[in-house]
């Protein structure tokens, strides 16, 4: 349930994360908030920051300094062990015991875990009666129905914007511009760090080269198996077919495979052949079903997806009563994805 909070309400928040996206989500909301007016009504009390490498900071009565943890994560890499604030607390400790309205979910998505401890700590916070924003992937590929049970049970939203595409509207739309509409199918490009690789490749670098230059720019993780072997759409594919086709699916029941397998000469001879090679992902109705799949599909050079490259990613909608609907971002930054997550912020304050 969404709730419809008069503008002006400060929201006390639990942060769980303080990596890339919780430091970019600091940066907007302490150094640069006067670039934003349109953030005006919303206003935030953070009353933890949860991490994992980093340490945590716990202070329900005046709110943690953010501006101050943001300069000590980046000038030592880890809170100020004389910090006052500084705790041992855990996440799921935090979730259970500190007073919040809203818990924010940044923390790394877990496949092999199936997406915990991201569930437990959204679901702690739920059953509370607290609000959740998830911009892990995990907690809507994994339980998203008993998530929006609990919610709705305990009067609470949980919303998640940013699991898809990064900040672009791709559930609000659904939610507030498709109403009675059936979408029957999905489709897209929606891993940036292999849509750059095989840019790359078309260019004439090799797979390990391309993976290496994507690693040094940001593009690509330390660790990019993820993304190489499909792992990562497939978590958003099972997020986009659970929470706009009602669907019960999880990555591993999604038809999967990455881009291991290619070779630079597979990506020329596509091209001679007029085409583009494309990691695209799928969810569609079958026999009363909802089926997924990631897979490498050639696709026309004049297609709309053969113009997205580098790390820009499109997804297309199909519906029952209208045409289908394609939204396409271009090399999204950080901005986009803490954008995610302050939409989902104005949602709970504002309504909108």
């Amino acid at each position: 349930m969404i709730s419809m909070e008069p503008c002006r309400r400060k929201l006390k928040v639990l942060l769980i994360g303080f990596g890339n996206v919780g430091r970019q989500l600091a940066k907007i909301l302490t150094r640069e908030r006067d670039h934003f007016p349109g953030l005006s009504p919303l206003e935030l009390k953070f009353v933890a920051i949860i991490g994992r490498s980093k340490g945590s900071l716990v202070n329900q009565d005046k709110g943690i300094d953010l501006h101050k943890a943001l300069e000590e994560v980046e000038n030592h890499g880890t809170f100020d062990p004389a910090n006052p604030d500084r705790t041992d607390m855990t996440g799921l400790e935090a979730a259970a015991s500190l007073d919040y309205d809203v818990l924010i979910e940044l923390s790394t998505l877990s496949i092999e875990n199936r997406g915990e401890p991201a569930i437990s700590h959204i679901r702690t916070a739920l059953a509370r009666g607290s609000h959740a924003i998830s911009a892990n992937k995990g907690p809507v590929a994994f339980a998203l129905k008993d998530l929006q049970d609990l919610a709705h049970m305990n009067n609470c939203s949980f919303l998640y914007e940013t699991t898809v595409m990064d900040g672009a509207p791709v559930f609000k739309m659904a939610r507030c511009s498709l109403k009675g509409c059936t979408i029957k199918g999905i489709d897209g490009i929606l891993n940036s760090t292999t849509n750059y690789i095989l840019t790359r490749m078309e260019e004439g670098q090799s797979l390990e080269g391309a993976v290496k230059e994507a690693q040094d720019i940001g593009v690509a993780e330390a660790d990019p198996s993820h993304d190489l072997e499909g792992w990562d759409p497939a978590a958003k594919i099972s997020v986009l077919a659970n929470s706009l086709m009602g669907a019960s699916i999880t990555p591993y029941e999604v038809d999967r495979t990455g881009i291991t397998h290619l070779k630079v000469e597979d990506v020329r001879q596509a091209s001679i052949s007029g085409k583009k090679l494309k990691l695209l992902c799928r969810a569609w109705r079958e026999a009363g079903m909802v089926k997924a799949s990631v897979k490498v599909e050639e696709i026309p050079a004049l297609h709309h997806y053969a113009s997205v490259t580098g790390g820009g990613a499109v997804i297309r909608i199909e519906t029952d009563l209208m045409g289908p609907i394609l939204i396409t971002q271009e090399d999204p930054t950080l901005y986009d994805t803490a954008y995610g997550v302050l939409s989902d912020l104005m949602t709970l304050t504002c309504g909108y």
